[in-house]
């Protein structure tokens, strides 16, 4: 099969397409006929040497995709030979077939493409587990989400958006801020022409966010600390702005604050396949009935995913991007 590998950590260059044996299924697996794959910032990080693999994981970068079950064990979740799917993996997307454990598979929601439901698994499982589950998000609360017109970020306002909560989130530009609102959120903020604590700070009437989803942490930290409500959450999932940060334990004292984060792609399979559940349960029929939708920026070619994961790096996406073989 023909897969993208990583030649050497570096520039979005060194992804170079190469001829791969086929993988096999194992107990618990299924093999996919890979129809589309998304692209992420892990798979960014991996490329440059920052975000190696968990043990036994393919080393091929690739964390979603959509496509059709060939064999495999697919009777243990539910499924049949010849069902289309998308899946949430550990690595191996980048291809023309791939394994995944068949409890972190949905199927293909009603309505959508494989383009579309590529871009579901690693942002919608990312966003329940993080925002929902971990930030305990409750209906009626609000919510800022830092890269707003993100693949993770447009997932995190859509579904907030939809379970009745207040979103607020921070993009790089006007044009980013009016497609992100367009989703449903409540105010976008220009983080480069705004700041942002003092606009949450007005639109909450100085009260503050319930829930803050952070990709950045380093001073944002700090920063976020003043945004929040009393018994506020942060949920930090990435790293874009540094690791270390100042923290008024203060205040974290004071006004019941709590700190938090979490990655997904070491998790066991038991852990996702949880987080799956609750995405068929709560989270499909939103997507089938059309009240929620990936957003999908642009598709490449497998050979062209250095050019994929340029136009992520370039931060002029709002969405996902997808590679198709």
């Amino acid at each position: 099969m023909k897969a993208v590998e990583i030649s050497q950590p570096g520039a979005p260059e060194v992804l170079k397409l190469v001829e791969r044996p086929m993988p096999e299924a194992g107990p618990g697996e299924v093999l996919i006929k890979v129809a589309a794959a998304g692209v992420n910032r892990p798979d960014v990080f991996q490329r440059k040497g920052a975000y190696p693999p968990p043990p036994g994981a393919s080393d091929l970068p690739g964390l979603e995709v959509a496509g059709e079950i060939v064999s495999g064990d697919a009777a243990a979740g539910g499924f049949k030979v010849g069902d289309k799917v998308c899946a949430l993996l550990a690595g191996g997307g980048y291809a023309e077939y791939c394994v995944a454990p068949v409890e972190q598979c949905l199927p293909v929601p009603a309505g959508l493409s494989d383009i579309e439901a590529a871009g579901l698994p690693e942002t919608y499982f990312t966003v329940w587990s993080n925002v929902f589950d971990r930030g305990r998000l409750s209906q009626g609360e609000s919510l800022l989400v830092h890269g707003g017109a993100s693949g993770i970020g447009t997932t995190a306002v859509q579904l907030a958006t939809a379970m009745g909560n207040t979103v607020y989130f921070t993009a790089g530009s006007d044009d980013r801020v009016s497609a992100v609102e367009a989703l449903g959120a409540d105010r976008g903020i220009n983080y480069r022409a705004q700041d942002f604590v003092e606009e949450i700070k007005s639109l909450t009437e100085g009260r503050g966010v319930d829930v803050i989803l952070d990709m950045v942490a380093g001073d944002y930290i700090g920063r976020n600390i003043k945004c929040l409500a009393d018994d506020g959450r942060i949920v930090i999932i990435a790293l874009l702005g540094g690791a270390k940060g100042e923290v008024d334990a203060s205040q974290i004292m004071r006004r019941r604050l709590s700190i938090t984060g979490s990655t997904l792609r070491p998790r066991p399979v038991a852990f996702k396949a949880e987080i799956a559940k609750k995405l068929r349960e709560h989270v499909w029929p939103l997507l089938e009935a059309g009240k929620i939708k990936p957003i999908i920026h642009a598709t490449f070619p497998l050979e062209e995913a250095w050019k994929a994961h340029a136009m992520m790096e370039a931060g002029d996406n709002i969405g996902k991007i997808i590679l198709v073989p």
